[in-house]
């Protein structure tokens, strides 16, 4: 259990990053944090809405992998 509850910690933190590099690649929609990360520039740029779109099902693709993971790791501390 123990190999089980590393591979559940290290997949959490790896998507954990992963998860906040994609949200601050979103384009701001107004003012608030992504403004302060240069996404005031981006949002006057003709963005594709395509990239848009794939970069918002990535983000919950991840998302759903990092709850997985904090469910299961809650499983195994839980069980073991």
């Amino acid at each position: 259990m123990d190999i089980l509850k590393i591979v559940f910690e290290v997949l959490l933190v790896i998507t954990g990053v992963f998860l906040v590099l994609l949200i601050l690649m979103h384009k701001g929609k107004g003012g608030g944090m992504s403004d302060m990360f240069g996404g005031a520039m981006s949002s006057t740029m003709g963005g594709s809405s395509v990239a848009e779109r794939n970069l918002n099902r990535i983000t919950v693709g991840i998302a759903l992998v990092w709850l997985a993971c904090i469910i299961g790791l809650g499983l195994v501390v839980r069980f073991s």
